[in-house]
């Protein structure tokens, strides 16, 4: 791993397979760190000729963090949005999808296919209407619009996830495991050590809650980009889990009928999660969308 200077901060970044081939750009979603990219994943592209490259958004893993911004007002900016008011952010998703393409200037890296998953879909849409001259293809998964619109969380989900957490490492790991199952989905078994292993790395790689929390303030500053797909051109993918609790799966049809010519994939049994048993399928199709550019 390595950085590169791009949009005035640092990102941490790591490539795989190679450099001659067609180069795909995977972006994590929020408060997640370039290492929740499987490397087994990442290898189910790297065999179907994709150069891959992961990194921190800013404000979080190894990247530029953001300290600047101050302790962020999450539950004010909660209150805003039920209020129907604008929310302050220090920093946008335009923000990140503006680093994002940055990071691909300075790998010399003029045009990639661009694929990511949750709040990584989020900011893979923005580049493709922000910078569409960067952008080969599009895969958005497990994603939204910010459409007001679209079924919410459920209650129990935000239960789920807006808990609070104590910041000793084995409370951060086990609240991980307890979200982790109740996103999964029931169709696919969940390696609970596995995920358990990755927890620990996570924590140990970087703990920074501000950062998550200053990711959720981008979100949500970013109110509703739906009208703006229509302006993207490029072969486009967008693929849901059918128990996805986060995003119901209507946000996936949502983004597939607001881009023109998109091929939308619902997966039954998979929540918010990308489970193994997927990853053939999921490159499979990354694979025919991007010939299509």
């Amino acid at each position: 791993m390595t950085k590169a200077k791009a949009n005035n901060i640092e990102i941490e970044y790591e490539t795989f397979g190679d450099p001659l081939d067609k180069p795909m750009l995977l972006i994590v979603g929020l408060g997640s760190q370039l290492i929740h990219w499987d490397e087994e994943f990442i290898k189910t592209l790297t065999d179907r000729g994709f150069y891959v490259i992961i990194f921190d958004n800013r404000d979080i893993g190894l990247s530029t963090r953001c300290e600047e911004a101050g302790e962020p007002d999450l539950m004010g900016a909660i209150m805003a949005v039920q209020r129907g008011e604008p929310v302050e952010s220090p920093y946008s998703l335009d923000d990140m999808a503006d680093d994002a393409v940055g990071l691909l200037d300075a790998l010399d890296i003029e045009k990639a296919h661009i694929c990511g998953g949750s709040m990584g879909g989020m900011i893979a849409q923005t580049i493709a209407y922000r910078h569409p001259s960067r952008v080969l293809s599009l895969t958005s998964i497990m994603s939204t619009t910010g459409n007001p619109d679209l079924p919410q969380m459920t209650p129990e989900a935000q239960q789920v996830f807006y808990t609070p957490v104590p910041p000793e490492r084995d409370a951060v790991i086990e609240n991980s495991i307890r979200v982790g199952k109740f996103i999964y989905g029931s169709g696919f078994p969940y390696n609970e050590e596995k995920h358990r292993a990755l927890a620990g790395r996570v924590f140990d790689r970087c703990f920074y809650p501000a950062g998550v929390e200053r990711h959720l303030l981008a979100i949500m500053a970013q109110g509703n980009w739906k009208e703006k797909l229509s302006a993207i051109e490029v072969p486009t993918l967008v693929i849901h889990g059918r128990e996805d609790p986060l995003f119901p799966f209507e946000a996936g049809k949502d983004t597939a009928e607001a881009i023109p010519g998109s091929e939308l994939i619902i997966i039954d049994g998979m929540g918010h999660s990308l489970p193994p048993e997927t990853w053939v399928q999921i490159s499979d199709a990354i694979a025919e969308n991007a010939a299509k550019a």
